[in-house]
């Protein structure tokens, strides 16, 4: 791995973030999502752009517990190159919530409750790390994230993401999110295994997590189509749910990447995204990039993969 982020101190010395070292480097964005925006952003679809906000809304508290589960073993890492991938991991996950924080009060400007979500599920949250054993935590966290890898990798690579994101701000927020998903998708893995995680929790977690993802992503999801008024707009729901669930919808195509997690002797770089990654490096970040004025730290932006 190649890093080519730096930044310069007051000596003159090149000094890089740990993050960086490590291929994870932390990018501050400062999204500026528009109350004026187009409110079915998501394929001029109210079913689908309702899905999306819902994923959304969970973020904020889904990503501190994530960042928390991994803090709880950090004293135990004695890899310098696992240390420095927690850090950038930590740096970027504390970003995601933000922006999507930021994402979501529009959301709720709209009428859609996104922030209401987000609450209940840190109370549920809350109530995980009082009573679960904090390997357990690590172990969700772990099937989660492979949630979001598998994800981030299909609006990637499937151009049919990238043209119907009809917001110019929502396009980055989402394709930027996905990029740095799959830039730290080995780091919660590879503590659990550091830490002695494994196999039977590790799946054990992975199915309690399903059951809960699918449940409170569906509530969530029904109760922002009724904020919207949108819950019988039978056209608009067929469609999103033949989009999601259809043949070659997005959850089908995602089925045989998941079903890989229960292998022994998985590990999440078994799904190559190296060149993926380089090439919407390139798009993204690179001068004349979608996100190159963006980025508030713009040294730190230029990470490949070599």
């Amino acid at each position: 791995m190649t890093t080519t982020a730096t930044a310069t101190a007051p000596t003159g010395k090149v000094r890089m973030t740990a993050g960086e070292r490590a291929g994870i480097p932390p990018r501050r964005m400062d999204f500026e999502f528009s109350e004026d925006s187009k409110r079915y952003w998501y394929a001029d679809n109210s079913f689908l752009t309702t899905f999306w906000t819902t994923l959304s809304s969970l973020f904020p508290e889904g990503e501190t517990f994530f960042v928390d589960s991994v803090k709880n073993y950090r004293h135990e890492i004695k890899d310098q190159l696992l240390k420095d991938q927690v850090s950038g991991f930590i740096g970027q996950e504390a970003m995601h919530s933000k922006e999507h924080a930021a994402f979501n009060d529009i959301a709720e400007r709209n009428g859609l409750p996104a922030n209401t979500l987000d609450k209940e599920l840190g109370m549920l949250f809350k109530l995980g790390r009082k009573i679960l054993p904090k390997k357990l935590q690590l172990a969700i966290t772990v099937a989660l994230e492979h949630y979001t890898a598998i994800l981030a990798e299909q609006l990637l690579r499937d151009e049919r993401h990238q043209e119907n994101i009809q917001d110019p701000e929502a396009l980055k927020l989402w394709m930027w999110h996905a990029l740095e998903e799959n830039e730290h998708k080995i780091v919660a893995y590879d503590v659990y295994e550091t830490i002695g995680g494994g196999y039977f929790t590790r799946v054990f977690a992975m199915l309690v997590s399903t059951i809960f993802f699918f449940a409170i992503v569906g509530q969530g999801h029904i109760r922002l189509m009724w904020a919207d008024r949108s819950l019988f707009k039978l056209k608009d729901n067929l469609k999103g749910i033949w989009f999601l669930w259809g043949w070659k919808g997005l959850f089908p195509q995602l089925f045989f990447k998941y079903m890989d997690y229960f292998r022994p002797g998985f590990h999440p770089n078994d799904h190559d995204t190296v060149q993926l990654l380089d090439d919407w490096r390139e798009k993204m970040l690179q001068e004349g990039g979608i996100l190159a004025d963006q980025i508030k730290n713009p040294s730190h932006v230029r990470t490949t993969a070599a």
